[in-house]
C-alpha cells in the first residue's frame, strides 16, 4: 500500500480504529507505543491519509484486540447468525423493562469479562 493515497476504504479503515481505540480508552500515543509506530503514523491512519503495510496493520490488529474481517470491515456473519440474534433480540423485547435491564447489564458483563481475559 502507498503512503499518500486517499480514499475511502482507508478513511472507513482509519475510522474503525479510532472507532475501536476510543473504546479501549486508549490515546493515539499508546497504541503508537504498543504498536511500536510514530503518533504521527497512527493519525494518519485514523484520518484515511495513509495507508498501512502488512506489518504495521497485524501490529494493529494485534493491539486493538481486533481480527482482520473487523478492521476491514467484513461482516462475516452468516444468515443463520443473523436469525439467531433477531431472535434473542425479539424475546428481549418482550421482557418487562427491569428484566431487560438485568439481561443489558448481564451482557455487559460477561462481555467485559471476555475482553479482559483477551488481554
Amino acid at each position: 500500500m502507498g503512503n499518500c493515497v486517499v480514499s475511502q476504504d482507508l478513511i472507513n479503515i482509519g475510522n474503525r480504529i479510532r472507532d475501536r481505540r476510543r473504546a479501549l480508552e486508549l490515546s493515539q500515543e499508546k497504541v503508537a507505543e504498543k504498536a511500536g509506530i510514530s503518533t504521527n503514523t497512527v493519525s494518519r491512519i485514523e484520518g484515511g491519509n495513509s495507508a498501512m503495510s502488512i506489518e504495521i496493520f497485524i501490529k494493529l490488529m494485534q493491539v486493538l484486540d481486533m481480527d482482520a474481517n473487523e478492521l476491514l470491515g467484513v461482516d462475516i456473519q452468516t444468515s443463520d447468525q443473523k436469525e439467531q440474534v433477531s431472535e434473542m433480540v425479539c424475546r428481549i423485547a418482550n421482557l418487562k423493562q427491569s428484566e431487560q435491564t438485568v439481561v443489558r447489564q448481564t451482557i455487559e458483563t460477561l462481555v467485559e469479562g471476555l475482553q479482559q481475559c483477551r488481554q
